[in-house]
């Protein structure tokens, strides 16, 4: 692992990765390779030019770091192809289906009438029917897609890719095969993390700097069933191989607590049981939390490891659940309660999660990933370090000037 991308910036910002799509992206690809809808003319001109503006997006809010904004994802309700994208493609699967009472965790089981309990049963899952292995006849096509979006790209920013962790989506499975056990989920999960290390080896070697993996299932396991220490132990081997090989990029380790239509899904979540295999055990360059979802209140317990940490962290503050666009002086003050505990040179700005998980409003995402900027540079400056450019702060740039300042094209001022 190496830091490729923030090694040399103080205080990057970024977002989880993310964003709500334009009103006139409509197309989806439905389990369809990316290579045959490509050929839909339709597709392929809205596919390309919504990476050409969520890239651009970004860079005029000020970011760091640019994301893809997952537009790779069909718009689907709650954000489902999040998990289905790779599972729509990978050997071994097939036939979705709702997952039955006897094998549905009771982690993710609500109340007839609530929100949570409608997402939950209108997601489908496949069933596991064979070894479940990449499938070079209809690849992932993730370099591909970073390509697409990094070109887009200027001033030499670099454009981090995301996807969900392979061992987040054996825990909706059914297994119908002799392959894997019903209950015991070790081998699918370790299958799934070596078909998506080939993806991710081919993402490295296209010229990615930047990966970030999502969701690896630890923190849920460790604060719920810490007495389960073989699985954790498991869990830790399986993500390390889902990343092996990609040393030539950087890795962050994206970790909240669940993110369908903006919803929370927990009441009672902590990361506190994940701290030392997240910093220590697990291979990564960036680790990233919620933070402003709970008011930096879990952000004093990385205290007694910052004196060793040789990872990063990416705090978030901004809520992606919240439509208030937070004014750059909210967004600082919490930059500066981060950096009461995470080295300066340790921390790393973001979002809480991601933007595009359906019911987001693009407008308000925007801004805050430009309030991340402007708070980022309040708190630079407070350090003696040089802000960076915010090309949405540029009062010159600015699409709406007074009548005052355009006098040969405007009403006169009344004084």
């Amino acid at each position: 692992m190496a830091f490729t991308a923030t090694e040399d910036l103080m205080l990057p910002a970024t977002v989880t990765g993310s964003w709500p799509r334009p009103r006139w992206y409509t197309q989806n690809m439905w389990g369809r390779p990316l290579d045959t809808a490509m050929m839909d003319p339709w597709f392929r001109e809205q596919f390309s030019d919504a990476h050409a503006i969520v890239v651009s997006d970004q860079q005029r809010a000020g970011l760091d770091v640019l994301t893809t904004g997952d537009y790779h994802l069909d718009e689907d309700v709650a954000g489902r192809s999040w998990h289905h994208y790779p599972l729509q493609r990978w050997k071994g699967l097939q036939h979705e289906e709702l997952q039955t009472r006897n094998t549905r965790s009771e982690l993710l089981s609500y109340p007839v009438g609530t929100m949570l309990d409608s997402i939950y049963k209108t997601w489908r899952w496949p069933r596991v029917v064979d070894k479940v292995e990449h499938d070079p006849a209809n690849p992932l096509e993730y370099a591909k897609i970073w390509r697409i979006a990094q070109q887009a790209a200027c001033g030499g920013k670099q454009v981090k890719f995301g996807t969900c962790s392979a061992q987040v989506l054996a825990f909706f499975l059914d297994s119908h095969t002799p392959n894997y056990d019903l209950d015991d989920k070790k081998q699918l999960t370790w299958d799934m993390a070596e078909a998506m290390n080939v993806e991710l080896r081919q993402l490295v070697a296209a010229g990615c700097q930047v990966i970030q993996i999502e969701e690896p299932t630890l923190h849920f396991m460790a604060c719920y069933y810490p007495e389960m220490t073989d699985l954790l132990d498991f869990l830790v081997d399986c993500f390390n191989r889902e990343i092996e090989g990609l040393d030539e990029a950087e890795v962050w380790i994206h970790t909240c607590w669940g993110n369908p239509n903006m919803q929370k899904v927990f009441s009672d979540e902590s990361y506190a049981n994940a701290i030392e295999i997240y910093l220590d055990r697990v291979k990564g360059d960036v680790w990233t939390i919620e933070a402003t979802e709970n008011d930096l209140k879990e952000v004093p317990l990385l205290k007694p490891h910052v004196d060793s940490m040789k990872k990063k962290v990416a705090v978030g503050v901004v809520s992606h659940r919240t439509l208030q666009a937070d004014f750059p002086e909210v967004v600082a003050d919490r930059i500066r309660r981060a950096l009461e505990i995470i080295p300066a040179d340790k921390l790393v700005l973001s979002t809480d999660c991601g933007f595009g998980r359906q019911g987001f409003n693009r407008h308000v995402a925007f801004y805050k990933a430009a309030s991340i900027s402007q708070g980022r540079n309040m708190v630079l400056k407070e350090l003696g370090l040089e802000p960076r450019y915010v090309p949405a702060q540029d009062e010159k740039l600015a699409w709406d000037q007074l009548p005052d300042d355009e006098p040969f094209t405007h009403l006169k001022p009344l004084r």
